[in-house]
């Protein structure tokens, strides 16, 4: 998959999720075999671009591939200007957001609330992309009403204003994530367009990557919340994709040697202090679904600095593998 002068190594992305897709786990994701990884929705608001949560979010060094830096707001200079800013850091793709339905975003006429004004969408995409000299790509819902299903519209005005690639989320902004994603409205996109698509929504197994990309034609499929807790998520769908195989579940020792790097990565990242509670809900979505692990998450998340939470997760996954040491 192609997105200007860039080859990404597969076709698929870690949807851009805030509070989620920060360094540490794009990082891993990548690492597990997505092509790309957006940073997480960061505002174009520049009185804002000095609090610790957005320096965090506009942290790239050294980091490895393709850095898509996703932004959000309403105004066109502003978001144009913000495109400037995240290039002269790093930025090797911008990502305008209009896709995101959280209330507080959708309140301000951000996110997915611009989809229903068409005029401003175009205003804002013919800025941004006028402003860089990188590819822009947009991540838009199929409307913004069950009854305004408008993402065609948009997508072929992203098209003509020089937007080089576009994620379809298979929802609507009133259904945040509610019901299920439908796929035709993708299907109909990819049909009448000449972009690269990324097809997102509840796509959650090597199976369904593959059922999505036959049924919408769609150049690559974007993986969200499947992949918290299970990044190995990647490496599984891409090798089905490529030999229609399939790779079993990690065992228990290869799980404890990814979380307990992925706990490293939060503590050299946000400090211990604070990674100690960013691990938290991470530790919660490694254990999601599995019920045996709920007495060692109700122990963990009581820790209260980093090395008693490394100790207690160390020692939990070596009682699954008594014969090998999680390292």
């Amino acid at each position: 998959m192609h997105i200007g002068p860039h080859t990404l190594s597969s076709n698929l992305g870690l949807a851009p999720m805030a509070g989620v897709t920060d360094k540490p786990f794009r990082l891993l994701c990548k690492a597990m075999g997505a092509g790309l990884a957006t940073s997480e929705m960061t505002s174009a608001d520049p009185k804002l671009w000095h609090t610790a949560k957005s320096q965090h979010r506009m942290d790239h060094r050294g980091e490895p591939g393709i850095i898509s830096v996703q932004i959000a707001g309403t105004e066109p200079e502003q978001l144009a200007h913000a495109a400037q800013f995240n290039v002269s850091h790093g930025a090797d793709i911008i990502d305008i957001n209009m896709g995101c339905p959280a209330k507080k975003v959708c309140r301000a006429w951000a996110g997915s609330a611009l989809m229903q004004d068409e005029p401003r969408v175009e205003a804002i995409l013919k800025a941004v992309v006028t402003a860089v000299d990188v590819p822009v790509t947009l991540k838009i819902r199929t409307g913004w009403a069950q009854n305004h299903k408008n993402a065609p519209t948009i997508a072929r005005m992203a098209e003509d204003c020089g937007i080089q690639a576009l994620a379809i989320h298979g929802r609507t902004r009133d259904q945040k994530y509610q019901g299920v994603a439908e796929y035709d409205t993708i299907a109909k996109i990819k049909a009448s367009i000449d972009l690269p698509v990324w097809a997102n929504g509840d796509i959650d197994s090597a199976q369904k990557a593959r059922a999505v990309l036959d049924y919408t034609g769609a150049d690559g499929v974007l993986i969200g919340r499947a992949a918290q807790g299970r990044p190995w998520v990647f490496e599984q769908i891409k090798h089905f994709l490529a030999t229609g195989e399939h790779l079993p579940e990690p065992p228990p020792e290869t799980v404890g040697e990814i979380l307990l790097g992925h706990l490293r990565a939060l503590y050299a990242f946000y400090g211990p202090h604070r990674g100690v509670r960013v691990a938290r809900k991470h530790l919660g979505w490694y254990a999601k679904d599995r019920p045996e692990n709920r007495p060692f998450l109700a122990v963990v998340n009581q820790a209260s600095d980093a090395q008693t939470q490394m100790r207690l997760t160390k020692n939990y996954f070596a009682s699954l593998t008594p014969q090998r040491a999680v390292s």
